[in-house]
């Protein structure tokens, strides 16, 4: 059981490293085209609204589409006073309290609330509401939904680690999930019972 745990919480990994991976690139697009609509604007005095368009949409598929793999690798927001000098036994701890009460419950209400909007936009083939601008709004939008079920698969495969670490297998971790080798401060050795 514990090993097809590992399995599953490398494979999640191993998606969200790949989709982060790709769409990481689009930062670059991003930047490109942000460029290319400053030139055209101020040295050539002309502008395409689908251009403009074209920047923010790249923007909003790429933070969507990399923040299960900002989450895979530890990369949020984390107010870790406590967290970073804390035993992997307690982090796998939080991280499973923190998983099964936050984010897969977070995950279900934002997929129940934008399925309807997702699926509104697809009837139609909503496009950009700008005269002159992009079609395929609808495709951008079903990035919210891409984004919560690879977030909560992500969830999953913390999960599966916090599980793996409370078992004491830490070496059936992923090696791209295991939590940082740190000394946990003295403080939360004796707390724990560790000294």
């Amino acid at each position: 059981m514990l090993r097809g745990l590992s399995v599953v919480a490398g494979a999640i990994s191993r998606l969200n490293w790949l989709v982060g991976q790709i769409f990481s690139w689009l930062a670059l697009g991003i930047v490109l085209v942000c460029f290319s609509v400053v030139v055209l604007r101020y040295v050539f005095a002309t502008s395409f609204v689908w251009l403009q368009d074209l920047y923010i949409w790249l923007n909003g598929a790429m933070f969507t589409a990399v923040a299960a793999f900002a989450l895979l690798r530890d990369d949020h927001v984390r107010v870790d006073i406590f967290y970073r000098p804390a035993t992997m036994r307690t982090r796998a701890i939080v991280d499973l309290i923190g998983t099964i009460l936050f984010l897969l419950p977070f995950c279900w209400i934002v997929y129940i609330y934008s399925m309807p909007f997702v699926l509104r936009a697809w009837s139609y083939f909503e496009a950009s509401s700008n005269v002159g601008g992009m079609p395929g709004l609808f495709i951008l939008k079903s990035f919210i939904i891409a984004m919560v079920v690879l977030i909560a698969l992500q969830g999953i495969a913390m999960i599966c680690r916090s599980i793996l670490v409370l078992a004491g297998r830490t070496d059936l971790v992923p090696p791209m999930m295991a939590y940082p080798e740190t000394q946990a401060h003295p403080a939360a050795q004796i707390a724990e019972g560790l000294n």
